[in-house]
């Protein structure tokens, strides 16, 4: 079994996940998880991520959740180039702490504008 990637493309941190791994040429299986759906709510997926969301990677009998995560896997694994994720510890330091405040600061207020302005546009069109 090959790696996995259970996404669905309406999430943010989904699109980043699959966006990453196909710029980088990385091979996956593509796991469609339709949120809308309620399909990361099954027992089936509970196997895959206890937390009951995505993005989520299999990679054999590993399991992983929450896209930072996941993205760090992913450089570490499939040695991608450098301006991803330097190996220098300090400048990998420096991106670390972004992605923390991104993901403090930033993800919630997307998400609070996606749900309560763009996605209610879209669905009346």
């Amino acid at each position: 079994m090959g790696l996995e990637l259970y996404l669905d493309l309406l999430s943010q941190p989904c699109r980043a996940v699959y966006i990453f791994a196909r710029c980088n040429s990385i091979p996956f299986e593509f796991k469609r998880v339709e949120l809308m759906k309620g399909e990361h709510r099954t027992e089936e997926f509970r196997k895959v991520n206890v937390l009951m969301k995505v993005p989520a990677l299999r990679d054999g009998s590993f399991t992983l959740a929450e896209s930072v995560a996941i993205l760090m896997y992913l450089t570490r694994k499939f040695k991608t180039p450098d301006h991803w994720y330097p190996s220098d510890l300090q400048k990998q330091a420096r991106v670390d702490e972004y992605l923390s405040w991104q993901q403090a600061h930033i993800r919630g207020k997307g998400s609070k504008l996606f749900v309560t302005k763009v996605r209610p546009a879209a669905l009346r069109k």
